[in-house]
């Protein structure tokens, strides 16, 4: 069996959020999995499950371990927005061939409630109890975060399947200093693998100042990569073929280097 990518998504996502680039990197000879998270497999207009609003981070990541429990080998992890941070937790508790983080959300440690990101998340915040509650993003608010860049003929098909998300997971991720089980903490000693960061100049959601923090975190391992003229939804926005592109050449380059010595 080759080499398999494991595609993790973001909120208010499924696993169709990579048909992109699971085309793409089929192509190159990957084998690509992109599951669904817990509860994500409904559409647009059902009514969430009623767990979803407690689901945590670590219940996402507990689900995750299982899928690839079922692999012959670690895989590589390709994560997007809160996909990149509980890409970031597995590695850091069990392992992958490289870690690749497309716009990811910060772990824990990394202040990441800029302006911009509070704009995005408003109607959630400014909600009694969102933090145990399903919570969805509106169509205003999904276009000034996320897709802001794809074509205007191009959003409402996106955000028609966009689906509601775990409050708890969303509290997790931008108030982790007073979350007591530290669902969102990345020991970072334990991330030994090639990690490549991409962040994006226009992205409202997880701006570079952010993404180069993270980046950071992962010292010698890791590569950092901004693109000009993108936003957060670096997944479909005109152009994404050179992102998918450059991910595929790092990958051949830091798969030929000993762990720890990606650059």
């Amino acid at each position: 069996m080759g080499t398999t990518i494991m595609m993790i998504h973001g909120m208010y996502c499924g696993g169709w959020a990579w048909d992109n680039y699971k085309a793409f990197f089929e192509s190159k000879g990957y084998r690509c999995i992109a599951p669904t998270l817990r509860y994500h497999n409904i559409a647009h207009d059902d009514f969430p499950h009623p767990q979803l609003g407690t689901t945590s981070l670590l219940d996402y990541v507990h689900d995750l371990e299982e899928e690839i429990r079922k692999l012959d080998k670690p895989p590589i992890l390709m994560g997007h927005s809160m996909g990149g941070l509980l890409a970031q937790i597995l590695v850091a508790r069990s392992s992958a061939e490289s870690l690749v983080l497309l716009t990811p959300a910060a772990p824990r440690g990394v202040m990441a409630l800029k302006w911009t990101v509070i704009r995005s998340f408003w109607d959630d915040l400014t909600t009694y109890g969102f933090w145990k509650k399903p919570i969805k993003g509106t169509f205003e608010n999904t276009i000034y975060s996320t897709l802001h860049l794809v074509p205007r003929d191009k959003q409402k098909e996106i955000f028609d399947k966009l689906v509601y998300e775990s409050g708890r997971a969303a509290w997790e991720m931008g108030f982790w200093l007073l979350d007591k089980n530290r669902s969102s903490e990345v020991d970072e000693s334990r991330i030994i693998c090639p990690v490549l960061v991409i962040a994006a100049t226009e992205d409202r959601l997880t701006p570079p100042v952010v993404v180069r923090k993270i980046a950071a975190k992962y010292g010698k391992v890791s590569t950092y990569k901004e693109f000009a003229g993108h936003a957060h939804w670096v997944l479909g926005e005109p152009g994404w073929k050179d992102i998918a592109q450059y991910i595929y050449d790092w990958l051949l380059s830091a798969k030929g280097k000993p762990r720890g010595q990606a650059s």
